[in-house]
């Protein structure tokens, strides 16, 4: 068994040498450059969104002329507009269009492309696409099949990195699989431990084993889990690392034997990646599931230059250990109890985090991709090359925190970066960003909206910048992770630089908890939804929230005061607010918790109209959880196309609002002294006032863009609380939409098969028995 293990090891070798030769003996454009443009004709950049758009961005200021491609559902994208040439290359889904290698290379054909650059995903780490573009004479622009295919071996990686001296995790990477060798070998590396496939990814195959009672039982749900996603049930052993630090170095190799390191970046900040199966059902392990950098940051804090270094040549040590060439980044885990460091993975591609490493160094990373790709050596040595400030990148998604970061989805209505930003360039605040007001984000691929990325002469000073940056930065119409990074910022573990992985859920009540909004907010947000309303009632805009002149609050009124109720819930801290809205006489409105009585009464009561209070952000009048209001005055309320001026007790207060509907809801965003809040009231449809429409029903929304793969129930069903209607699909991922109540299904407008926007009614459920559902009207949708 050993010596057909050795042949089969020799003949993956012999494949890699070939591949290897055949890749740098490439007869393509692979030639000496002039000084100023890489000797590349025409570059096709195989990717869509924000890498796309970076991409294109240091092709053309290098002069170099570009092809996009795109799906059906990115016609209109930012990247399709940027690129000298676009060619559509198949439907929505990514197996039918930016996973289709044959359709690439027919696209460079034709249009005379001459290098291809594959940006991050899709096919960027994908061999037989690098091989194929080589065997045509295309350059890809990354690295060697060859090394692609030996560091997407994991078992195959750590015994090269082993063999180059590069520090691995203790651990056994052997081709004999009997379960009592494994079992033997466990035990010389020690307890606890990971038992994780030879082809593992994202967490699959992937298994902790305590102590020895636990390992049979680790070591076959592993191989379950192998042989059914890879088809390869052979597993590797690993010592399990308690505290680690996970920090990546930026690498670059040329075809000429040099390569270099550009400094590492702390990804140590991380959140978990749910995996959902098909049945809607999360699963998530003991610190073992895929994990994402949420603020990634260069270059890492708190290490000395002697560590510094000697990561840098380990990782330098492994990239030449498989003839690497062009941009990687090779990962190391760092065990914060011991200071020691080991191998990971390498990733043959640039990394989503690269432009912090840009931002340090003083290097288009982009442009030496490109110039080495035409066969140019590397522009600088590593004596050249210098560490410049500290530089984080917070990664804008489209997701719920609050929700086990589910991936959301809708329309983007606002985005409005803030002001001075840079795009796509170093610079002291940069934005790399595929999205344009109008675009749809979350249906079909990643939910990454954005990367803010700011860089400071210390990381002190950096870190103030990016908060100040995610303060002024506004996104509308979806959810997004905004507030949750401003929460990081201001954590004072985060702020010292004493993190590790276990950093977000360590402080999980603190990054994620309920934010409750002062009652100077609540009062600005009441005046706001009548100001609004009245606005487009008075532009003859069709509102169901001001019915006809005497709900205006210029109509004039001889005996008695106009006061006007407005019922909105907060997210974000759970509560729900009634209050009322009384129009005083001198244009001034007192805003107070609704009790049953009037607005003016309790005014006359408690409070004088010239009192006034003061505190930051307009939290003087403490409203937590559904909390008491007032009465506050609001005075001088001036209302623009998206901002809202006005004096609350004595206050000033300045907002930016963003207003649109969701489903059967009135969403209002509010930017108010740094922060988003967001409020959300039912809107009563005109049908749904009398008659016999009037009956009360539940009406489930979809809850993101997506595609209805599974319906569960017909028209005229009797359903149970709870059950299921609707299987959405959306970013590979299922969510199951439940019944929000016992009823029958009065209502069905779902079928296999459908696209349906963020908001769209999938069902209306009829209640049992009358009273049972709440506000006619009212949003009601539960994903698993």
């Amino acid at each position: 068994m050993a010596s057909a293990a050795a042949a089969r090891r020799a003949c993956r070798c012999g494949g890699l040498l070939a591949l290897g030769l055949r890749a740098f003996s490439s007869s393509g454009p692979v030639v000496s450059a002039a000084p100023g443009r890489p000797a590349i004709s025409k570059l096709l950049v195989s990717n869509r969104g924000e890498i796309a758009c970076r991409v294109l961005t240091t092709a053309k200021r290098l002069g170099i002329p570009t092809v996009a491609v795109f799906s059906e559902a990115d016609r209109h994208s930012k990247h399709v507009a940027m690129a000298d040439e676009a060619y559509c290359i198949g439907p929505p889904a990514a197996r039918e269009s930016y996973l289709r290698s044959d359709r690439i290379l027919q696209v460079a054909e034709r249009s005379g492309a001459t290098a291809v650059h594959p940006g991050y995903g899709f096919l960027s780490e994908n061999s037989g696409f690098a091989a194929a573009c080589e065997e045509r004479g295309i350059a890809f622009v990354g690295p060697p099949a060859s090394a692609i295919l030996a560091m997407g071996d994991k078992s195959e990686a750590k015994a090269l990195m082993a063999a180059a001296s590069v520090p691995v995790v203790p651990g056994y990477h052997g081709e004999e699989q009997a379960e009592g060798r494994l079992q033997e070998e466990a035990g010389h590396v020690g307890y606890p431990l990971l038992v994780k496939a030879v082809m593992g990814g994202g967490g699959k195959g992937m298994k902790l084993a305590r102590d020895p009672a636990h390992f049979l039982d680790a070591l076959h749900s592993a191989r379950r889990e192998a042989l059914a996603a890879f088809g390869d049930d052979r597993v590797l052993l690993e010592r399990f690392i308690a505290r680690p630090r996970h920090i990546e170095v930026q690498v670059f190799a040329d075809s000429h034997g040099d390569a270099v390191y550009l400094f590492e970046r702390d990804c140590s900040v991380q959140r978990r990646h749910q995996k959902v199966s098909p049945a809607g059902q999360q699963h998530v392990g003991p610190c073992l599931k895929r994990r994402l950098p949420v603020l990634p940051e260069a270059p890492a804090p708190g290490i000395s230059g002697d560590f510094r270094r000697s990561i840098g040549e380990s990782a330098v040590a492994a990239a030449k250990a498989v003839g690497y060439r062009n941009a990687g980044t090779v990962e190391f885990m760092v065990d914060v109890e011991t200071g020691e460091y080991y191998f990971l993975e390498m990733n043959t591609r640039l990394q989503v985090e690269h432009p912090v490493s840009e931002a340090i160094s003083g290097v288009d990373l982009v442009e030496w991709q490109l110039r080495v790709a035409a066969g140019e050596p590397l522009p600088l040595r590593q004596e050249q090359l210098a560490i410049k400030g500290h530089a984080f990148e917070a990664r804008i998604y489209a997701e719920n925190p609050e929700n086990g970061f589910l991936p959301a989805g809708g329309r983007v209505l606002r985005w409005r970066v803030p002001p001075g930003a840079a795009f796509f360039q170093n610079a002291p605040l940069r934005v790399d960003s595929g999205v344009q007001e109008g675009d749809t984000v979350g249906v079909n691929y990643d939910p990454m909206i954005a990367k803010l990325v700011v860089h400071g002469p210390d990381r002190r000073a950096a870190l103030a910048s990016l908060h100040s940056a995610l303060q002024q930065l506004q996104v509308s119409g979806l959810p997004t992770n905004v507030e949750f990074m401003k929460r990081i910022t201001q954590n004072s573990e985060f702020q010292q630089g004493a993190v590790d992985t276990s950093f977000i859920a360590k402080h999980e009540a603190e990054l994620l908890g309920a934010q409750p909004v002062g009652g100077g907010v609540l009062a600005l947000a009441a005046v706001a939804f009548l100001r609004i309303a009245e606005a487009r009632a008075q532009e003859g805009a069709p509102t169901a929230q001001l019915p006809g002149p005497w709900a205006l609050s210029s109509s004039f009124r001889v005996n008695h005061q106009f006061s006007c109720p407005v019922a909105f819930s907060h997210p974000r801290s759970g509560a729900q607010h009634e209050l009322v809205v009384a129009f005083e006489r001198d244009g001034s409105r007192l805003v107070s918790t609704h009790t049953g009585g009037t607005a003016a009464s309790e005014h006359k009561s408690g409070r004088s109209s010239g009192s006034s209070g003061s505190s930051h952000d307009g939290d003087q009048q403490g409203a937590g959880s559904g909390g008491s209001v007032g009465p506050l005055v609001v005075s001088g309320a001036e209302l623009g196309a998206d901002s809202l001026t006005a004096e609350v007790d004595g206050q000033r207060l300045q907002a930016s609002w963003c207003l649109h509907s969701h489903g059967d809801e009135e969403v209002l965003d509010l930017w108010v002294g740094g922060s988003q809040h967001q409020f959300r009231r039912p809107v009563v449809r005109r049908w749904l006032r009398s008659g016999a429409a009037a009956q009360a029903a539940g009406s489930v929304l979809t809850p993101m863009p997506g595609r209805i793969v599974k319906v569960f129930v017909e028209q005229g069903a009797a359903v149970e609380e709870g059950a299921p209607l609707v299987v959405v699909e959306a970013m590979k991922m299922e969510h199951t939409v439940h019944a929000p109540c016992t009823g029958t299904v009065a209502e069905l407008h779902s079928f296999v098969g459908a696209q349906v926007e963020d908001g769209h009614v999938l069902a209306v459920v009829a209640p049992a028995a009358a009273g049972t559902a709440g506000v006619p009207g009212e949003a009601a949708a539960a994903t698993a």
